[in-house]
């Protein structure tokens, strides 16, 4: 059973959350704010977190960051504000999914559930069939070990940046737009979603590139969309 911690000042909100998931079955472990949450990580097994942006003590930007920097576990951001701007602010922290106050509890479950199989599937164990390593350059992924490396450096990334790297590597050589990437990382209807590829891309780019503005790898076909190069 999946564990999920639910971070908001609002007790309401969690509360209310809380229900949504445990009636799917999810154990919920609740924190109102982000020194609460770290303390939380650090005490019990959690699979996932949802948590707010703005809150006392220790926002949930602040609180995403420390998290980042030695878990990969899937992170959805909640907050009230609807703006682009806002939308990026929370994928820039590290988080892979963003949901707007007031959602749909049908929403925010699909999203988890998503999430959760997303990364599931990465840190599944080894399978039997042999390795599936795809190559280009001197960039590398291993899908049976879900490891990254360049130069034959290991590279850490979330389970969205490893899926969108993995399937333009799987493809390399083909240009994919904005839409075609988004449909098949996020499976789901692409509206709005030139700014959430385009900062998972840009991510990427820093971690795998030694000079992320002149990319080696990952490249943008402009008025088309992105591809990874055959090398």
């Amino acid at each position: 059973m999946y564990r999920i911690l639910v971070c908001d000042d609002d007790k309401q909100i969690v509360d209310a959350i809380e229900i949504y998931l445990t009636q799917e079955g999810y154990e919920v472990s609740k924190a109102y704010d982000g020194m609460e949450a770290l303390k939380k990580l650090q005490e019990e097994t959690i699979d996932l977190l949802v948590i707010d942006v703005m809150m006392p003590k220790l926002d949930g930007i602040r609180t995403t960051l420390k998290i980042r920097e030695q878990n990969n576990m899937p992170i959805i951001i909640l907050s009230a504000k609807s703006e682009d701007v806002d939308k990026i602010l929370g994928l820039n922290i590290g988080a892979d999914d963003y949901i707007t106050k007031p959602f749909n509890p049908l929403e925010l479950i699909a999203r988890v559930k998503s999430q959760l199989r997303r990364f599931t599937t990465l840190g599944s164990a080894v399978r039997t069939e042999g390795d599936h390593v795809y190559s280009t350059g001197g960039l590398s992924i291993n899908d049976d070990l879900k490891e990254v490396t360049v130069d034959g450096e290991q590279v850490r990334l979330t389970p969205i940046e490893y899926n969108i790297l993995l399937f333009l590597v799987k493809n390399q050589g083909r240009v994919f737009s904005i839409e075609q990437i988004y449909e098949t990382i996020w499976n789901e209807e692409a509206l709005g979603a030139d700014n959430t590829v385009a900062v998972h891309i840009r991510h990427i780019r820093e971690k795998i590139e030694i000079n992320p503005k002149e990319p080696r790898y990952l490249k943008v076909v402009w008025g088309v969309g992105y591809k990874v190069e055959k090398l």
